[in-house]
């Protein structure tokens, strides 16, 4: 009797007859009842197979006016106030659908496509010129002879000279003061750290330390500890001392680390 209303696609009533029906084969005891039961099973699936049959058809052919019509409720369409006339009026977009209808179905459609967007290009790829080709610089055979002496720079060689020539004057200018300093008060001794150390000046100080070495090195001065094991300096009398010198003991190189706290 209710043939057309089970097979709606809208319609559970083909879902509620089967639920009664397990209900009321717990209490089957005869076997009238059983012959029943296996009835309208037979009659349940040939429902079941018909309903599968149509709801397959059903997406093999998509009905575009009906989703359009769907889709236009969802969104709020109002056919009643607003007629079509008046479809280019304030407040509306896209016809006769309210300002809000696209923002409505975007956030409906949101949950779907929640991931990252491919990269691609709006236009194509960019464009690169191809790189240009580098003239190939044929160099010059050696000579067989064995390699000859390279030539300095004019302008560096310059450099260097002048360079060596500041740092030999600057040496020269502090053994001067040492040997001043010295011989006004030869009993005082001088302080290796009030010799270098420029108060304002942190690089002056390495300066000073660096100025200091050579003088040390080629020994027209002297390094010791005085008594509260702080190094002083002296200058040496005389070059016969500073031979004396080299061949009593080996000389000794001591690397002075200095930081910009300590130097503070």
């Amino acid at each position: 009797e209710n043939h057309e209303d089970m097979l709606s696609s809208k319609s559970n009533r083909l879902t509620e007859a089967l639920e009664e029906a397990n209900k009321l084969f717990s209490g089957v005891s005869c076997a009238r009842e059983a012959a029943l039961d296996a009835q309208f099973l037979v009659l349940a699936s040939n429902l079941g197979k018909e309903k599968a049959n149509e709801l397959h058809s059903e997406m093999t052919a998509f009905d575009s006016v009906a989703f359009a019509e769907d889709l236009l409720t969802f969104m709020g369409i109002n056919r009643i106030e607003v007629d079509e006339n008046d479809s280019d009026s304030e407040g509306t977009s896209g016809g006769y659908l309210p300002s809000s209808a696209w923002h409505k179905l975007g956030e409906a459609a949101e949950q779907y496509f929640r991931r990252a967007p491919s990269f691609h290009y709006m236009l194509g790829s960019f464009k690169s010129d191809p790189p240009v080709p580098r003239q190939r610089i044929e160099r010059q055979k050696k000579a067989p002879g064995g390699e000859q002496k390279r030539a300095m720079p004019a302008q560096l060689k310059k450099m260097e000279e002048s360079h060596q020539e500041a740092t030999e004057k600057e040496v020269e200018r502090i053994l001067g003061l040492l040997q001043t300093h010295f011989k006004n008060d030869p009993s005082t001794p001088i302080s290796f750290f009030d010799l270098v150390i420029d108060p304002n000046s942190f690089a002056r100080t390495v300066e000073n330390i660096f100025h200091v070495s050579f003088i040390i090195r080629d020994g027209f001065a002297r390094l010791k500890l005085d008594d509260d094991k702080l190094p002083i300096i002296e200058p040496c009398k005389d070059n016969g001392g500073r031979e004396n010198d080299h061949r009593s003991q080996a000389r000794k190189q001591v690397v002075i680390s200095l930081s910009y706290q300590e130097w503070k």
